[in-house]
C-alpha cells in the first residue's frame, strides 16, 4: 500500500483531540507531529518539515487566529486546516485557513481533508 510522506503537526490544547487526529492519520500513514501550546507548534515548525497543519482556533488561552495569521507570515503556502467548534461565526468566515474541519469531525474527514492539503500544489511566495 502507498504510504504518504507527509508530516502533519496537529495543534490543540486538548489532548484526546491530538490523540484521536495521530492515531487516525499514523493509521493512514502520515507522520504527525503534536502540539499542545502555540509555542510548542513554533519548536515543531522550526524543528523540522511540516506539510500540513491542524490547528485548532482556541489552543488554551492563545489565539489560533493570530496564529495563522503568524503561519501565513512564516511559512508562506503551508496549508493549514483549522479545528473548530464555531463554524460560521464572523472570526472563523474572515480568515484565510485553506480548510475547516467543525469539531466534532468524522475521521473520513480528517483524512480527506489532510490528502487534499497535502497533494495541492505549494503556493509561490510570489
Amino acid at each position: 500500500m502507498d504510504s504518504p510522506s507527509d508530516t502533519v503537526l496537529v495543534v490543540d490544547d486538548d489532548p484526546s483531540i491530538r490523540f484521536l487526529c495521530r492515531v487516525n492519520l499514523e493509521l493512514d500513514g502520515w507522520t504527525v507531529r503534536e502540539a499542545g501550546t502555540l509555542a510548542e507548534a513554533r519548536e515543531a515548525l522550526a524543528d523540522g518539515r511540516v506539510d500540513v497543519t491542524l490547528l485548532d482556533v482556541h489552543v488554551g488561552v492563545s489565539s489560533g487566529l493570530d496564529f495563522l495569521e503568524e503561519l501565513r507570515r512564516d511559512h508562506p503556502g503551508l496549508p493549514v486546516a483549522l479545528l473548530t467548534g464555531s463554524v460560521g461565526t464572523q472570526a472563523v468566515s474572515d480568515v484565510t485557513a485553506d480548510a475547516v474541519l467543525a469539531k466534532p469531525f468524522k475521521l473520513d474527514e480528517l483524512s480527506d481533508t489532510v490528502r487534499h492539503l497535502a497533494s495541492r500544489p505549494t503556493h509561490s511566495a510570489g
